[in-house]
């Protein structure tokens, strides 16, 4: 199992020194990922920097771990201009980008940033498609509901061809995003308990087979707090989520009052304590 880290990045706001020196931390532990969270616009929205652009400064003062986006709402972008900036991301660190993927649940968003809220589910199967094609592609020529293309490309292509796609959703997944699951995305990002996540997997793998893929090719990723009201329970947490299987484990230092300076002791503190 693959165990990364939550970059705490409300907490550390514009604090850029602590925001490398987490990553830099983090890396130096040996934890194999960085997830930063992602929010444009929306009600009493917390202080959130853009994914791409904090990551592509993270990329210049990091060398080995795998930077996440976790999740962009992808039908709030241009595809190719997100194509672009993947592929940029993907560049800078060397291929160590993996693109968290979503369509959200904000009205208030989409209105915002004058998208439909009501076809942000078709608009994604179609770019998560289209995003492939340009990322392994010289030129693109599709024609769909929302693109067409004709002998088109990004040029840089990534490291990566195409750059690994993880979907968000919530605790139980509605059959929509259990499908785009198992028919478009490299991996997902586990919202439910240890106890409903078997059948959540069960789901996929049959959507997976469904579209001709092979299912252990999926990957899957929760997450665990180390602070906060079930910081005692941490470590039975992570040995637990390690014993059904799963690929990855985010670690989660945010959430807990910490003070800024509090955030890399404490991760140390936590990865010499690691049960697995």
């Amino acid at each position: 199992m693959r165990i990364g880290v939550s970059l705490p990045i409300r907490e550390m706001q514009n604090d850029l020194g602590a925001i490398k020196g987490f990553a830099q931390a983090a890396e130096d532990l040996g934890l194999t990922h960085l997830r930063v969270p992602e929010q444009v616009i929306r009600p009493k929205n917390g202080h959130l920097h853009e994914a791409m652009t904090i990551l592509a400064y993270i990329a210049g003062v990091t060398s080995k771990i795998e930077l996440v986006p976790s999740v962009i709402i992808v039908p709030l972008r241009q595809t190719a201009l997100l194509a672009k900036q993947a592929a940029q991301l993907d560049i800078l660190t060397d291929g160590r980008t993996r693109l968290g993927v979503g369509v959200g649940n904000s009205r208030e968003e989409y209105t915002a940033m004058g998208v439909d809220f009501s076809t942000r589910g078709r608009r994604c199967d179609e770019q998560m498609t289209v995003l492939k094609k340009l990322w392994t592609e010289e030129t693109v020529t599709f024609s769909g509901e929302f693109h067409t293309l004709e002998d088109l490309g990004i040029n840089p292509l990534p490291v990566q061809r195409p750059i690994p796609m993880w979907i968000g959703s919530g605790s139980r997944p509605p059959k929509s995003i259990i499908r785009r699951i198992g028919q478009h995305a490299d991996g997902w990002f586990v919202m439910s308990d240890p106890e409903e996540y078997p059948l959540v997997l069960a789901e996929i793998n049959e959507a997976a087979e469904a579209a001709g893929r092979d299912p252990s090719e999926i990957g899957a990723e929760a997450g665990v707090a180390v602070v906060g009201a079930r910081e005692a329970e941490w470590q039975s947490r992570v040995k637990n989520w390690n014993d059904t299987g799963l690929t990855h484990l985010c670690l989660r230092t945010l959430g807990g009052n910490l003070k800024v300076d509090e955030h890399v002791s404490v991760l140390t503190r936590v990865m010499g304590e690691l049960p697995v």
